[in-house]
């Protein structure tokens, strides 16, 4: 199956990205003279992305365990090569639960399965990047 996107240039440092959806981003930049980006930078955007698809996989494995009565927050870290081209060699994804009746087992279950077996972008990381993951439970 392949995937499609479409990027045009907004003007300056910014990019607006859709796909076959519809759904947009905006890419963007730091750039002199300017004090803010109004999109998210490409390299921080792979990031979103891996806490995305490992969250898509944990919410829906957690649906057919029949728990819904959470939170969840993930925080990804990359660490950028020193040289260019500069790309994440270290990635640090942490999984951050919390809500009053935490099943922790089923939880930890789940998150096992997207780093394991579900999530395409863990796998891609994977290829360029030594991958590090920990779970938290919160009250």
């Amino acid at each position: 199956m392949a995937h499609k996107t479409t990027t045009h240039w907004k003007g300056g440092m910014l990019f607006e990205s859709d796909n076959p959806s519809g759904n947009h981003v905006l890419m963007d930049t730091t750039e002199e003279g300017i004090p803010y980006q109004k999109g998210v930078s490409p390299k921080a955007m792979m990031l979103s992305s891996l806490a995305g698809c490992s969250g898509i996989d944990i919410v829906d494995i957690l649906k057919k365990m029949k728990i819904t009565d959470y939170n969840l927050q993930i925080d990804v870290e990359g660490e950028l090569t020193e040289e260019h081209p500069k790309y994440y060699h270290k990635v640090h994804v942490d999984y951050y639960f919390s809500g009053p009746q935490i099943d922790q087992k089923k939880c930890n279950r789940a998150v096992q399965l997207s780093i394991d077996k579900y999530c395409g972008v863990m796998e891609m990381f994977r290829k360029f990047a030594t991958v590090n993951t920990k779970i938290h439970f919160q009250k």
